[in-house]
């Protein structure tokens, strides 16, 4: 979920890996790799800025951009690098910046402002190249353990309209019409079944039903316009039990999915009225500051009737562009509301 901060933030770029078990950072001056579960750090390279820093799940492959501070670090040249060997395997230089790369075992994304390629990754040969809307943001979300390794990108300028391409099969699944504001944020949940969206209102965020483009879900999240900063369903493969948001108030947003999915038919707005499913932990993450959520682990503890609500654990670490990384548990018992402690926090740029 790499995405640029603002000019002052000291991390210019910041990312979980596929399984949320660790994380990059991108500063003026290099980057680092973080262990999640623990905070160790386990590589830096101090060599210029960079904008993007991607990671292939715990492996020593990254896939990194420059930003364009130094001569040597163009934000036009992908490098693909390794850890171990301190060595630069490939590179890749495009016509215009590189706003955003995913990638998996299979496939490397790479977005551009009105194009989006897409190669295999152990030839690095170009599979397919999307004319895109303008995509000034490098909006997009990969599934990358989805049998069709599912990317979504915006099909609108003036609406929330995703398109999603299999990047597999090398051809546009469906378009969903998600909003009718300019998309935000996206993100799949781990299987690519489940897609999460906001507009730039950020007022409903929406769960989609992927293969079947036309169902939706509606939550709110409040009354008054927010900017959305990140999305991410809980670790679930099957059946995802939450979803978490974090937003430019500062309060962390988690959804409780599994009710909602499992017993009633895409959700009218209406619906999206209604707070059972819908919790709110302030102050959790900082104000006005971009921050990155990861859903680390959700434990679950069965309702005391069929159908009726689980109590929830989780373990949400939350990165913010500041330089601070947090850990913090959240607990939600039906009928109890939530409460939540923060487990550990550490200075990133220390």
């Amino acid at each position: 979920m790499a995405s640029s901060s603002s000019s002052a933030s000291p991390i210019l770029c910041a990312s979980f890996n596929q399984d949320n078990s660790c994380f990059a950072i991108g500063t003026r001056e290099g980057f680092r790799i973080f262990n999640a579960e623990t905070g160790r750090l386990c590589f830096e390279r101090s060599i210029g800025a960079f904008s993007i820093v991607e990671m292939l799940y715990s492996s020593s492959f990254l896939a990194i951009v420059g930003a364009g501070e130094q001569p040597s670090l163009s934000p036009r040249r992908l490098s693909l690098f390794n850890t171990t060997t301190g060595a630069t395997l490939k590179e890749l230089n495009f016509l215009t910046s590189i706003l955003a790369i995913r990638l998996n075992k299979k496939r490397l994304i790479v977005v551009l402002l009105e194009k989006t390629y897409v190669y295999d990754l152990s030839s690095l040969a170009i599979l397919d190249t999307i004319d895109t809307v303008p995509n000034p943001k490098g909006l997009c979300a990969f599934a990358p353990n989805s049998g069709g390794c599912y990317l979504a990108l915006p099909a609108s300028k003036n609406k929330g309209s995703v398109l999603v391409f299999n990047t597999m099969e090398l051809l546009s699944f469906c378009q969903i019409d998600a909003h009718q504001n300019p998309l935000a944020a996206v993100a799949f949940s781990l299987s690519g079944t489940y897609m999460a969206t906001a507009s730039d209102q950020g007022t409903v965020i929406r769960v989609h039903l992927v293969s079947q483009a036309t169902k939706s879900y509606d939550f709110r999240r409040g009354t008054y316009p927010s900017v959305i900063y990140s999305l991410c369903f809980g670790p679930s493969i099957e059946l995802p039990d939450v979803l978490v948001v974090t937003s430019s108030s500062g309060s962390v947003h988690i959804f409780s999915l599994e009710t909602m999915l499992t017993q009633r038919k895409p959700a009218g707005f209406l619906d999206a009225l209604e707070s059972s499913h819908h919790h709110v932990v302030h102050k959790a993450a900082p104000q006005g500051i971009r921050s990155y959520v990861a859903v680390h682990r959700v434990d679950k503890a069965g309702g005391a009737a069929p159908g009726s609500s689980s109590s929830l654990r989780s373990s949400v670490f939350i990165l913010d562009s500041g330089g601070h990384f947090r850990e913090i548990f959240i607990n939600i018992s039906p009928g109890k509301g939530v409460s939540w402690s923060l487990e550990r926090e550490s200075n990133l740029l220390m």
